[in-house]
């Protein structure tokens, strides 16, 4: 038997999921009532395949700058670590249509997008790591799945 883990993706088995999806992983209730949401936005098959860094890296600025402008009360999108996909806080949604809606709106931003936001050494820590092109192309193979963003497990 595994050990349960502190962490949510820890105790997940990583080798039943079916990427790309949108999966809710948990809900912390704050003292004054407010709820934060954590969705598992997962854009690759997790040990089978990976987003590369400076496509991800431009996708993270691309997305974090864009989906505030389609949902509200967005706290954070950020990369996982293993990059395969991303994780984000809302603030009192729990709506997977709500979340589904702006990521694909947010993912089009992406494919439209002229230039990387805030890629620069004044805003950004590693500036010289970055690819629109590559951030386009992980883009576009998210939305091309989006009909199944609702699986998480695979049969």
């Amino acid at each position: 038997m595994v050990k349960k883990m502190n962490v949510e993706s820890f105790n997940l088995d990583h080798t039943k999921v079916k990427a790309p999806y949108i999966r809710l992983v948990g809900v912390t209730t704050g003292h004054s009532g407010d709820k934060v949401y954590k969705y598992d936005i997962r854009f690759c098959q997790p040990n089978r395949d990976h987003m590369d860094m400076p496509g991800l890296h431009s996708i993270e600025h691309l997305m974090a700058e864009n989906i505030r402008n389609h949902i509200d009360n967005v706290l954070d999108i950020g990369p996982m670590g293993c990059q395969t996909g991303f994780y984000l806080a809302i603030l009192n949604n729990d709506s997977f249509d709500d979340i589904a809606v702006a990521l694909e709106k947010t993912l089009k931003d992406v494919l439209e997008a002229d230039e990387v936001p805030a890629c620069n050494e004044v805003q950004c820590g590693w500036a010289a790591n970055h690819s629109l092109q590559g951030a386009k192309d992980i883009a576009a193979r998210m939305l091309e799945g989006k009909d199944e963003w609702h699986i998480v497990f695979a049969e």
